[in-house]
């Protein structure tokens, strides 16, 4: 048998040898302390990367009064959601030196609060990222503040909310009207809508971006159109059924995310009926979902990621002291608008005579 090779992890101290600078300087590059000079701070950086090397992160939380983790809070039924979410937070965390925690919980668990800032004691952590609906709650939003928990919520909002909390924001209504208008502009003026949980700001944000649509270009709103749901892909294919059993069906059908498109497309599917020809589904979010169905959904391409990643990084600024990098670049709340993104799931609708 071969012999074990002893392959030795790089230390803190492999890193100041290699680079010819003090262990206190290389501390002070992982912690992003701003009285680094650049041209070290690069020197130093790419020797880390070199190396190998990785910061011990629970010894850095130990030696020292600050925590070097943070926390991703969710509770969401779509796992290509959640999967994006903490995969942006992790990024982050990865460029600025800090561990992840994941805890998945029950939003209307009243014992919610409590849960939340027992975890951060438990786990020492730095702060929160709340991904929706907690991140909507402004009674557990204030309970965090008032326990003195730092925080940046990820929700949806048209224009950013300036009420003293971090945040990023999306602009569900904007993208919503933009994808009725574009089924509008198709020919279409049945149009249903699939509400996703109404527990979470993005479903009455998208609604009101249909309604506005709809308004705008003087089709009245038939509530018999809109199906209360969630955010999954069974409650899209049970929304479209219950709007096939109408005796004026739709032309088009709006699901709040790509989970419901594509329960509709499986329905229409099951029923005989031809997307795009006799039916038009567009869906929203730009997940796996609209790229992977046949025909593909046009929807609103959202940058989960991204957002989730931003949302990290407001919340390391807010750990900062002034002065520092992080702090100065991410300091400020930031929006997003989702982008329409036409695909073979819609066409001009076709006229009685046409058949």
């Amino acid at each position: 048998m071969p012999a074990a090779v002893d392959v030795k992890t790089p230390t803190i101290r492999d890193v100041a040898q290699r680079a010819k600078v003090s262990l206190k300087t290389v501390s002070r590059v992982i912690n992003n302390e701003p009285s680094v000079r650049a041209n070290t701070r690069e020197h130093v950086l790419r020797v880390i990367d070199a190396l190998g090397y990785l910061p011990d992160l629970s010894a850095r939380s130990l030696r020292s009064a600050s925590s070097y983790a943070l926390g991703v809070v969710y509770d969401n039924p779509n796992a290509y959601y959640v999967i994006a979410v903490q995969n942006g937070v992790l990024s982050a965390c990865r460029e600025q030196g800090f561990g992840l925690q994941i805890h998945p919980c029950n939003a209307a668990s009243p014992q919610l609060a409590d849960e939340l800032r027992d975890l951060v004691r438990r786990s020492r952590l730095a702060g929160l990222v709340l991904a929706p609906p907690m991140s909507e709650r402004m009674e557990l939003v204030r309970f965090l503040a008032g326990n003195k928990i730092p925080f940046v919520r990820i929700l949806s909002a048209a224009e950013d909310p300036a009420d003293g909390y971090p945040c990023v924001f999306v602009d569900d209504r904007d993208a919503a009207y933009e994808i009725t208008e574009h089924l509008i502009q198709l020919g279409h003026q049945r149009i249903g809508f699939l509400w996703g949980g109404a527990e979470h700001r993005s479903s009455p944000e998208r609604f009101k971006g249909y309604e506005a649509a709809l308004r705008d270009y003087g089709i009245a709103l038939d509530k018999k159109l809109v199906i209360a749901g969630d955010y999954s892909f069974d409650d899209g294919f049970r929304g479209a059924r219950r709007l096939f059993a109408l005796r004026e069906r739709p032309t088009a059908i709006f699901g709040s995310n790509d989970e419901i498109a594509a329960g509709v497309l499986a329905a229409a599917k099951a029923s005989g009926i031809d997307v795009p020809y006799e039916l038009s589904i567009a869906g929203f979010e730009d997940s796996p979902f609209s790229k992977q169905s046949w025909p593909a959904l046009t929807t609103a391409k959202q940058n989960t990621e991204e957002i989730a990643r931003r949302a990290a990084l407001r919340l390391i600024a807010e750990l900062r002291p002034a002065g520092d990098v992080i702090a100065a670049n991410y300091a400020r709340n930031q929006g997003f608008s989702p982008q329409l993104v036409i695909r073979d799931s819609t066409a001009r609708v076709r006229l009685a005579v046409e058949g």
